[in-house]
């Protein structure tokens, strides 16, 4: 598993890349959050990241219920707005689709892209990063893949057999 600090330097590098002017960072609770907030700050970008939960649009949500993670904030107009979403593990794809439906709730923005630290494969829905800082396919669908943050602000992934 490549270490999650090398891969932070990647996405970074990445993101600079896509970003435009105008461009507005939204990170998926929690990890995606943590990198969106981490993004901001080396980017030297004013504001803050937006945060968005995928738990009211999870099509999982009878077996899944409601989770303790963040809720969505938005600290700025969505309407028009060029949004990169950001992610620590893109698997399925169901979260991203979960995400979008958020966020299109809060307005029609002018353009949303994708970038993740670490693409697994395995995609049961047709959605693809702008840019992911590593490609891994080898993980059995029988693990789930976290970004896990240290109370040091150190980010490291962690493999664990799915519940």
């Amino acid at each position: 598993m490549p270490e999650a600090e090398a891969l932070y330097i990647e996405l970074l590098a990445g993101v600079k890349n896509l970003l435009r002017a105008d461009t507005k960072l939204v990170g998926i609770t929690s990890g995606g959050a943590w990198l969106g907030e981490r993004l901001q700050k080396d980017l030297g970008l004013p504001g803050a990241a937006g945060v968005i939960s995928s738990a009211m649009h999870r099509d999982d949500f009878a077996q899944r219920g409601m989770t303790a993670s963040a809720q969505t904030t938005l600290p700025f107009e969505i309407d028009g707005a060029d949004v990169l979403l950001l992610d620590d593990v893109l698997y399925t794809g169901r979260t991203i689709r979960a995400v979008l439906n958020e966020l299109f709730d809060f307005g029609r923005p002018a353009c949303v892209r994708l970038a993740v630290l670490v693409d697994r494969g395995g995609r049961e829905l047709p959605i693809a990063a702008d840019f992911a800082a590593a490609h891994i396919d080898d993980i059995p669908g029988s693990q789930s893949v976290a970004l896990v943050r240290a109370e040091s602000g150190v980010l490291s992934l962690q493999v664990k057999e799915s519940a």
